[in-house]
């Protein structure tokens, strides 16, 4: 397949319109240096500032750029597919505005997926100008990350990162998904990933737009890429299972109870005023309930358009 650029930058920003020229100027100095042809795509994510001026002005003095604005904030995930749908470059990296990435890294991220035919390259910024609060639940986010998506990277969150073009055009990032995109690229098929360290700037403008919600989000969105991305094409296999072994478990307690009741200690007390019989009661009910919850989703993903998309790497013959 041709590509028009070398590579394409997605920059998502949210008010930062401080460092933008500062950082399109980092970026050309380091374009021109390798000799790559090349875009950057700013995506306005409904910024309150000047940053959608400062883009403005920056295209009037580089045919290179290309701004996007929102008419509101819809979150770096929105900014972030919007870039992967507009890029044209062989390579597509991501960085953040706020120039705690370091342009600089651009030449080593490309060569690692066009030289080493990695399919995405994760920055990890080992050594971090970020407070406490911030670095040690990105510390528990990445180890937990590790465990239930068996990909091992240091830093998930880092915003550096370099993609194959088909990569991109292969997933879809929304809700607060941009934490995790290597995840989103292995369910999708594209299994060589790597990782590089990266040199993580002090922030120089600003402050961060990330808040505590974070916290909350994070965690529920790893189980949901966890989950789509074993379980997306097939939910029967998810719920029917746990449905299944709680029913059998429940109605397993029944029979003993019951065996117990008309054959052993036929004058106790009733079944009902047993504690075990509820739990029993309980375990069948649940077993019911998750068999129900996965028929209604394989029902839900039948009428889906997605249903039978997957992704075709090579086609040969007439």
């Amino acid at each position: 397949m041709e590509y028009l650029k070398d590579i394409s930058i997605v920059v998502p920003l949210y008010n930062e319109e401080e460092s933008l020229r500062e950082l399109f100027l980092w970026i050309n100095d380091v374009m021109n240096k390798n000799q790559y042809t090349y875009e950057v795509i700013f995506i306005d994510d409904g910024s309150k500032d000047k940053s959608w001026n400062e883009i403005e002005e920056l295209t009037t003095i580089s045919n290179c750029v290309k701004g996007i604005k929102f008419q509101r904030n819809y979150g770096k995930s929105a900014a972030l597919q919007k870039g992967f749908e507009t890029a044209i470059g062989k390579v597509v990296i991501t960085m953040d505005a706020d120039l705690q990435d370091s342009p600089d890294e651009i030449p080593f991220l490309y060569d690692m997926i066009v030289d080493e035919d990695f399919d995405v390259v994760s920055g990890w910024k080992k050594k971090r100008h970020d407070p406490i609060s911030k670095t040690l639940p990105t510390k528990l986010y990445n180890w937990a990350a590790r465990k239930l998506t068996g990909i091992y990277l240091h830093d998930f969150n880092c915003g550096l990162k370099a993609y194959k073009n088909e990569v991109v055009k292969s997933i879809e990032v929304y809700g607060d998904m941009h934490r995790y995109i290597p995840p989103l690229a292995k369910f999708a098929g594209f299994s060589r990933i790597g990782e590089r360290v990266v040199e993580h700037q002090a922030r120089k403008y600003g402050t961060t737009k990330f808040g505590l919600n974070r916290f909350v989000n994070g965690p529920l969105d790893l189980l949901s890429v966890v989950f789509m991305g074993k379980f997306g094409k097939k939910p029967m296999h998810f719920f029917g299972a746990i449905g299944m072994l709680m029913f059998v478990i429940g109605f397993f307690l029944a029979s003993i109870l019951i065996f117990d009741k008309l054959f052993i200690h036929e004058h106790a007390r009733l079944l009902v005023d047993r504690t075990e019989f509820l739990l029993t009661l309980v375990c069948m009910i649940l077993g019911v309930q998750f068999f129900l919850a996965g028929f209604l989703a394989e029902l839900v993903g039948r009428n889906s358009s997605t249903r039978n998309n997957y992704l075709i790497e090579k086609e040969v013959g007439c």
